[in-house]
Order: C-alpha cells, then structure tokens, then sequence
C-alpha cells in the first residue's frame, strides 16, 4: 500500500468512521423506509385531489380563455415590476445604510445604526398598510416601500457583515499605501467581500420576490391578486387548487432562477482576478512605504 493511499484513508476517517456492513444496511433500510413514506404522501395527495374533482374539466377550463391567460400574464408582468423596484431600491438603501454603520463619525453611524434596527423589527405588512393607508399612497408604490424599508435594512447588515469579514489588514496596507477610504472601499474591501455576500443577498431578493405578493391585500393587481379573482368567480366553480397548482410553480420556478443566477454570478467571480485576489496595490505619488518610518 503507497503513502498516498495511506494518507487518503487517513484524512477520510479523521472526521467519522466508515460504516461497516451493518450500518450500511440499517442506511440502506433507513432510505427505503423515508422513500416509501414519501411515496405514499404523494399517493395520498394525489387521491385527495381526484377525490375531491380537482381534475376535472370544469375546473380547469377557464384557464384555456384568453381573459384568464391575459389576467393571469399581467399580474405576473406587475409582480416582476414590483420586484424589480423593490430589489434595486432595498440595494441602493442598503449601501447606504451600511455605508452609514462603518462610517467614522459617530451620530451619521448612531443615525444609520437606528434606522436599520427599526425597520428590521417592524413587520412588512404593517410598513405597506401604513404608507398605504396612513400616508395615501397608491398600491404600487407603498407596496415597493414597504418593502425597500424592510430589505434595504437587512441588506444593509449583510453589506457591513461582508466588509467586516474581510481581513483586516488589507484595509490597513492600502491606507499605508495613500488610498482614500472610497478608493479602499471600491478597489479592495468590496471585491473581496462580494463573493461572501452573494448568497446571503439572493437569499434577501427571494425574500422580496415572496412578499410581493402580499401586495392583494391592498388591492395591487399582482399574480397572486390575478388568482383569488379567477379562484372566488362563482361562474368557474371555485377552481381554489388548481390556481394554486398554477401559481406555486411560477413562484417556485421565480425563486430557483434567482438561485441559479446566484451560482453563475459566484462562478464568474471565482474566475475573474480583480475578484478572486486583489494584488499589490500601486502607491500613490508621495506615499511613505510601510515600515519607511520605522
């Protein structure tokens, strides 16, 4: 036996130990067993919705009109619409508010620090209804603040969790170097730190996607608004599941896009080498080298 194969078996049992024949046997039984129960929920499902007409012609028919498939396509069109706005409004406000929390002077961070943890707290739905109601704002728009106030801040902590998370000390080597904090923050803190934040951002813009459609409540005419009006049309014979069965996989489908793109920005970033390492840094005319004055 080499060294190397030696080596291998070593680091693969450094952290657990291989299971022998018979705990590969219980693993074997223990995936039967959860496959079968899984099997049978869904059989199960699927007789509860035959069992109650859920396929019938009746049901689905409506979604063959052209005024449903029109309904339908333009609230999804209002949905994408809102969250386009919302995601790049939350961005934009969560840059400055994080920008805010790392600032140098006090009350600018105390205000910054202030407005994140209120809005973080405060529950989207009573933010929309209020600049809904309070503030007599149309749909549209209260529905977008509503959300800008709540993501903004939360992205502004990730933004500050992800520059926080970079070494120290290349923020140290690039002031010794003459940069300005901008040129810091642009040129070497944040190349490094939007590799980490990526997925916690995606994971906020889902969020955001998901809370559009808590834009019915106010009346805005988004995908999920389109389906309770098909769904509570007595002439259609309440088709309550299979609007659900159509507009859950949209939704469904909206969320795994984003997680896709998310990967493809990640792996474009691994591969690009202003991100993937941040080299020597040029200094500027007239800086003293580190250690010059030593």
């Amino acid at each position: 036996m080499t060294a190397h194969s030696l080596h291998g078996d070593t680091s693969s049992t450094a952290l657990y130990d291989i299971p022998g024949p018979r705990a590969r046997r219980r693993h074997l039984y223990y995936g039967l067993a959860s496959t079968a129960v899984i099997l049978g929920l869904l059989a199960w499902l699927l007789y509860l919705l035959f069992d109650t007409e859920q396929f019938t012609a009746a049901k689905w028919t409506p979604f063959e009109y052209e005024g449903i498939q029109e309904l339908l396509l333009r609230g999804l069109g209002n949905t994408l619409k809102a969250f386009a706005l919302a995601s790049v409004l939350s961005l934009l406000l969560g840059a400055v508010l994080a920008t805010g929390r790392l600032s140098v002077h006090r009350p600018v961070r105390w205000v910054s620090t202030l407005v994140v943890e209120f809005f973080r707290a405060m529950p989207v739905l009573v933010m929309i209804f209020f600049v809904f109601v309070a503030l007599k704002v149309q749909p549209l728009p209260a529905l977008v603040a509503g959300l800008t106030l709540y993501n903004g801040s939360v992205l502004a902590e990730v933004f500050r969790t992800g520059i926080g998370a970079v070494a120290r000390g290349q923020g140290e080597a690039a002031y010794a170097l003459g940069m300005r904090k901008t040129q810091v923050m642009a040129s070497v803190l944040a190349p490094q730190a939007v590799r980490a934040m990526l997925p916690a951002i995606i994971s906020q813009l889902v969020v955001a996607l998901k809370d559009t459609s808590l834009g019915y409540l106010i009346t805005y005419e988004e995908f999920l608004h389109a389906g309770k009006l098909i769904a509570s049309n007595l002439d259609y014979d309440l088709p309550f599941i299979p609007v659900v069965m159509v507009i859950s996989p949209v939704y469904i489908g909206m969320c795994m896009l984003l997680s896709w793109f998310a990967t493809w920005v990640a792996r474009r970033e691994r591969r690009n080498p202003r991100t993937g390492a941040v080299g020597p840094v040029e200094p500027q005319p007239g800086a003293v080298p580190p250690g010059a004055g030593r």
